[in-house]
């Protein structure tokens, strides 16, 4: 049984699909005004991961993602490079999408933009205008009307008086009251935009995930996903405008991961602390990358601070390393240890707890070694496991020895290039260090620091590397 925590009703709920085992799903995507960073990758990855789990568990699932592709921030982008905005948009699309797939993110079932659906978004308009929930101005912009829709601020959990206490609105004058959100923007000079009946324009951005929403599945779906921060207001006014519309409930399951922080700090462009995904696998595989991410809960928020990813990356090289050794080792089977998938689903069954399937990793491949060194075929077994259940969280897909390619090389040229002087005062420090005289020890750890290299104690002795 799936359980999954819903926004809606702060609580774990069993997954039930509106219709049989069917589940149609959809996760906002990115506004593609600048480049994919680290929090538009771990929202790639857990809704593909979720997709994959529950096609697992025997559902079918059509999942659906969009870019937001006509928005203010594109239009700002567009003046300030003299890109036209919609060339502008496809060309972030494309470097959007490469670097997504050096990512190892699946696409989606189905792509949507807003641009491919300005038709769909002006008919949904004109059916709340017909409803009595939207209003045009003199101006040619379109408005919904908060006070018409008296259950808004369920999810987020808010009282309309008080929905927008701490958070920008629009104050513009043509609207009846501040409350009230753009369904339909009238151009500006230079601005791109499309026929309406209310004049030249374009759909406000809250709308568009209606209207995409609708147009893919109809008018309900089971899961709808995305950040935590698009809880309020872009997800409320999802609802409002949906359900004035159509009279129905419009998604049965909200689900919202966490953010990242950088050092403690939300990742913002001025603060200057957002983390590229292009820059990061350029340090990182993709893998190292997920594995560091997966082992926080994808509710909480993720701290990224200067020893994750590097740690991350020790212990796959490790469990690597375990895998390499199974493969020197001889031993041969196709069998599957059935208590690492039971493991395994009750973790993801849980919420899709992957932090706690990572930490089961620990355990499995402590066993790996020990039953290695025994001879025992079920060593085998246990890693046919982990590579069936753990391929959904992108993990251990690689070979063990393709993967440790690059980490060999570097410790080979770390071993050559180490000049013998600087292995005896490394042999020096560590009889100082056994006779306790400590200051002479950090005195030599000091003096080869200054050579230009790094040496780091271990539990044999230690390794030296260049600075």
């Amino acid at each position: 049984m799936v359980k999954v925590y819903n926004t809606l009703t702060r609580r774990k709920e069993e997954l039930i699909p509106l219709s049989g085992n069917k589940i149609n799903m959809y996760a906002c995507g990115i506004t593609v005004s600048g480049d994919a960073h680290i929090g538009h990758a771990y929202q790639a990855l857990i809704y593909d991961i979720i997709r994959k789990y529950l096609v697992k568990r025997g559902f079918d699932v059509t999942y659906a993602r969009n870019y937001t592709d006509v928005d203010d921030k594109i239009i700002a982008k567009s003046k300030e490079t003299g890109i036209p905005a919609d060339k502008y948009a496809a060309m972030m699309i494309k470097r959007i999408d490469k670097v997504m797939r050096e990512f190892d993110v699946d696409d989606p079932d189905i792509w949507l933009k807003a641009t491919c659906n300005i038709d769909n978004i002006i008919d949904f308009i004109k059916g709340l205008e017909e409803k009595g929930y939207a209003y045009a101005t003199p101006e040619g912009d379109v408005y919904f009307s908060v006070e018409k829709f008296p259950s808004y601020g369920a999810l987020s959990n808010r009282k309309t008086e008080e929905a927008f206490s701490g958070v920008r609105i629009e104050n513009e004058d043509n609207k009846k009251s501040a409350l009230d959100f753009a369904l339909w923007k009238s151009a500006k000079e230079g601005e791109i935009s499309w026929d309406s009946p209310w004049g030249k324009g374009r759909p406000g951005w809250h709308i568009e995930c209606s209207a995409m929403n609708r147009a893919a599945f109809g008018d309900q779906i089971d899961i709808h996903g995305g950040g935590r921060d698009l809880i309020f207001p872009h997800h409320e006014n999802e609802i409002a405008q949906t359900e004035a519309l159509t009279g129905k409930k419009f998604v049965k399951y909200w689900i919202h991961n966490g953010l990242i922080k950088v050092n403690g700090q939300k990742m913002s462009k001025s603060l200057g602390n957002s983390l590229l995904l292009e820059d990061l696998l350029k340090k990182y595989s993709a893998e190292t990358i997920k594995f560091a991410l997966l082992q926080t809960n994808y509710r909480a928020d993720i701290n990224v601070t200067d020893d994750l990813f590097p740690t991350a990356e020790k212990h796959l090289v490790d469990f690597y390393r375990v895998l390499e050794e199974a493969e020197k080792s001889g031993l041969e089977s196709s069998k599957k240890t059935e208590k690492i998938g039971e493991d395994f689903v009750n973790c993801m069954d849980d919420d899709f707890n992957t932090a706690l399937a990572i930490s089961n990793l620990f355990g499995y491949f402590k066993n790996i070694r020990k039953k290695l060194k025994d001879g025992d075929v079920t060593a085998i077994e246990d890693i046919n496991a982990i590579r069936e259940n753990y391929d959904i969280l992108g993990l251990f897909r690689a070979d063990a020895k393709e993967f440790l390619k690059k980490y060999d090389k570097a410790d080979a040229e770390d071993n050559v290039s180490v000049p013998e002087e600087i292995f005896a005062l490394a042999e020096k420090r560590k009889a100082a260090k056994a006779e306790k005289n400590y200051a002479l020890a950090d005195e030599i750890r000091k003096e080869i620091a200054d050579k230009g290299f790094i040496l780091v104690d271990t539990k044999d002795g230690f390794t030296i590397k260049k600075a």
